[in-house]
């Protein structure tokens, strides 16, 4: 196997085991959602984060109250190139609960990485709750909401 398929094989079972136990169904297509978010964010790519959101699509972050993809885009495009620059998000799903046949509540744990930290300082981590919506056949981001997790 050459470099470049060992590094795909490699990174594929990664991120398959950050579906733990909702690897398959619905729950899994949902659970995408996050993993999207996820890797928009370790990117620091505010145009691919902010695809992830309905078109009407609200993100809570911090003490700001973003709707809809302008806000949402222009905040993440000044936060990747200003205090989240470098930042990883961790995502442990939790639970996936179908409510409806397209809409769906994520809830998982985890936090922001900061740029050249070995993992997750405890005073970062949060639970979050997601609410993600099935429209034109895709699973999006309605509602994203994280509260610190204190010790």
């Amino acid at each position: 196997m050459s470099k470049g398929a060992s590094t795909l094989v490699a990174e594929a079972k990664k991120w398959a085991s950050y579906y733990g136990s909702f690897a398959n169904g619905e729950e899994g297509a949902v659970l995408t959602v996050p993993l999207r978010i996820r890797a928009a964010w370790d990117s620091n790519d505010p145009d691919a984060f902010t695809d992830n959101f309905a078109e009407n699509g609200s993100l809570l972050i911090g003490d700001n109250q973003l709707n809809g993809h302008d806000e949402i885009r222009s905040y993440m495009t000044e936060a990747f190139q200003g205090g989240l620059q470098g930042t990883h998000r961790t995502e442990e799903p939790v639970e996936i609960r179908p409510i409806s046949g397209n809409v769906a509540l994520a809830v998982t744990e985890g936090g922001i990485i900061k740029a050249g930290a070995n993992g997750l300082a405890p005073e970062d981590a949060v639970r979050s709750s997601w609410i993600i919506v099935k429209q034109d056949g895709n699973w999006k981001l309605f509602s994203l909401q994280s509260s610190p997790v204190k010790g």
